[in-house]
């Protein structure tokens, strides 16, 4: 009597061997988002943080030298001659606190700049004040908006445009895989449109992160998402099943790292302060801080960084073109032009097509379980 279907060995090992095969790209995902996380955000610490002390007298320059030396590279202390000037720092992201001595200590902050660099700032100097035996006023200058208390939901709604963007690349790429290079370029542009538009809402009526310059956030969600989802269709080409890893080491670690939402460079290590330069998540954070926030001082350098990579993107679109078309000029070669006649006079399919079909549907399964979130 039979008590189910039996498995043959060999299956059970190719099973086994497939199995452990593919566990290989969570488990260098779990290192790699160990080591981005923990190495950016587990020991945040100030090097070179900008603050200014306001007055022009010795005292505030002694304060000034005392502080700078006692913190032994965690600041950059500078002197102002007046609120305005230190008002003006902080409004061009110049400086990340001003501090105003006397018998009524104030410190200037401007919270959309950086909630936590702001927080630091307070520290330090609520520190100075005690010492003086007065208590300290802490005037905010540019506050965020009332949806985004603690400003940092721009970076939240960085992660939610991100994982849409990059999750729609192992459909377009796996999916669209036997699809002409031209209609997965326009996916991918028709994909970035809707992620944008849902960025957009979440950014306005649903959550209302931001209180105005709505249009401008979501023409900036939409060339970063477009520059993500054309960067990754185009190495679907070249990386296959391996594009899901390599989108979320270039727009998950080392991109929601080195953004700036959480913590600015000057909290961070060196290496991801370093990216917070020229990456494209930066460089859509600090411009919609930048266009909602600050007047867009500085705005087109930052939405400059978001386009290059979408150029990056195109010319990615464009070496795929290129290697494709090559395949199959390969596989079109003169030996096989007969064959290919008769497949066509009677209207059957290649084998090596369908074969692709069914790898790219593998592929697909593939991709969408290890899409995985942060």
């Amino acid at each position: 009597m039979s008590t189910g279907p039996s498995v043959a060995p060999g299956s059970t090992a190719a099973a086994l061997r497939h199995v452990l095969s593919h566990l290989v790209t969570p488990l260098l995902m779990c290192v790699g988002m160990g080591l981005a996380y923990l190495g950016a955000f587990h020991a945040p610490e100030p090097h070179d943080l900008r603050v200014d002390v306001v007055g022009s007298g010795p005292s505030a320059q002694v304060l000034a030298q005392t502080l700078q030396n006692k913190g032994d590279g965690a600041l950059s202390v500078r002197t102002v001659p007046d609120r305005h000037t230190a008002v003006d720092h902080l409004r061009t992201q110049a400086s990340y606190g001003a501090y105003l001595p006397g018998k009524h200590p104030e410190l200037l902050v401007a919270s959309a700049s950086s909630d936590t660099s702001a927080t630091v700032a307070e520290k330090i100097f609520t520190k100075v004040a005690a010492g003086q035996g007065a208590p300290l006023k802490v005037t905010d200058t540019a506050p965020t908006s009332e949806g985004d208390p603690t400003g940092q939901g721009i970076f939240f709604l960085l992660v939610a445009v991100s994982i849409g963007s990059y999750a729609s690349v192992a459909v377009i790429g796996g999916a669209g895989a036997a699809l002409p290079l031209r209609l997965r370029a326009a996916l991918a542009i028709g994909a970035s449109l809707v992620v944008s538009v849902i960025g957009a809402v979440f950014a306005g009526p649903l959550f209302g992160l931001v209180d105005q310059g709505l249009g401008g956030v979501w023409a900036m969600a939409w060339l970063y998402s477009a520059g993500i989802l054309l960067i990754g269709v185009g190495l679907h080409t070249f990386l296959k099943r391996w594009t899901t890893l390599g989108v979320m080491v270039l727009f998950v670690m080392l991109n929601f790292t080195s953004s700036g939402g959480i913590f600015r460079p000057e909290l961070q290590p060196g290496f991801f302060g370093s990216l917070h330069a020229f990456w494209n998540g930066a460089g859509f954070v600090e411009g919609v801080r930048s266009h909602v926030y600050f007047g867009g001082h500085a705005l087109g350098g930052h939405v400059l960084v978001i386009a290059l990579w979408f150029v990056v993107g195109l010319a990615a679109m464009g070496a795929a073109g290129l290697a494709e078309g090559k395949r199959r000029r390969i596989a079109e070669e003169p030996g096989d032009v007969g064959a290919a006649r008769h497949r066509a006079a009677s209207g059957s399919r290649p084998v090596t097509e369908r074969r692709a079909e069914a790898e790219a549907r593998e592929e697909l399964e593939e991709e969408l379980e290890e899409s995985v979130g942060v």
